[in-house]
């Protein structure tokens, strides 16, 4: 296949923006011509990259052209900024997905020195989740709780993050006077973060096994915290947010600790780029995160 560089581009820009007129506007052309390059860059290929839906979705052929379309798109901004083109838009982008409560507290932190090199562009989703989005070619790198290495990727542990089950001091003398009986955490409500969320219920399982007590869903890692602060249920709240938040929270079950052991897998590409982010992700999880183990 010979392909084009401007329509490998506009493959990413519009899966990036999500149509092609978002397309349009970050490649400074009209959405007719992201479409004829879309179009031709289909044709190279033989295959169906993208529906035209909005927002756009990515075929399975389409994911492993944009994966290549990342690669280059870094690469050329490197040799760009290695020949002394200091333009913004040669600014290399990496595509990272996080989980909230890493990016809440630690990853931001680590991130924040490369600014003026690198463009980060985050991808929210759960730490089981987040290796989904390297298999698909939607992201580069990813903090994740998957230790085995995705196909074509790296993997290095990152420490641990350590949950504890705590609410709000009112809720504690309402709810579990007593303790954290059996009949107590059936009852009482829980705070979850998404229907992806599983370190309540793991709890539960293991404290009490399978019960099924209220739910309040609050998809925001600080508001997360913040609805446990204020009583509308207990949750599992991470240490190092704890440490950082004013909400008043006490640990009702003290023994009780959830250790989420991280790990940062990111493409085998050689890439300067690609590794001053390992390194600067790495340099802030051994300060921030338990040891793995």
């Amino acid at each position: 296949m010979d392909l084009d560089l401007a329509q490998l581009r506009a493959l990413d820009a519009t899966v990036r923006g999500g149509t092609l007129e978002a397309a349009a506007r970050a490649l400074h052309i009209t959405p007719s011509a992201v479409s004829q390059r879309l179009r031709a860059l289909e044709v190279a290929t033989g295959r169906i990259l993208l529906v035209r839906s909005k927002p756009v979705q990515v075929t399975d052929s389409g994911r492993a052209v944009l994966g290549l379309a990342r690669q280059i798109e870094l690469l050329a901004a490197e040799v760009a900024r290695e020949l002394g083109d200091d333009e913004p838009d040669r600014t290399p982008t990496l595509p990272i997905a996080v989980n909230a409560d890493s990016m809440a507290t630690w990853v931001l932190p680590a991130l924040a020195p490369l600014a003026g090199d690198v463009c980060v562009d985050l991808h929210r989703e759960d730490q089981v989740n987040t290796s989904a989005l390297l298999r698909a070619g939607t992201v580069m790198a990813a903090v994740t709780a998957e230790a085995a290495p995705v196909a074509g990727c790296t993997s290095t542990p990152l420490g641990t993050m350590r949950y504890r089950p705590m609410a709000s001091p009112g809720f504690v003398r309402r709810w579990f006077p007593d303790g954290a009986a059996r009949e107590a955490l059936a009852r009482a409500p829980v705070v979850v973060f998404d229907r992806d969320d599983d370190l309540q219920h793991r709890y539960l399982r293991a404290r009490v096994g399978e019960v099924a007590p209220p739910a309040h869903h609050v998809p925001a890692s600080a508001e997360f915290v913040t609805a446990v602060g204020l009583g509308l249920g207990w949750g599992m709240v991470p240490d190092l947010q704890r440490r950082a938040t004013t909400a008043d929270l006490v640990a009702f079950d003290p023994p009780a600790v959830e250790d989420v052991a991280l790990h940062w897998q990111q493409w085998r590409l050689r890439s300067a780029t690609l590794d001053r982010v390992r390194d600067a992700v790495l340099t802030a999880a051994h300060r921030e995160l338990a040891p793995a183990g």
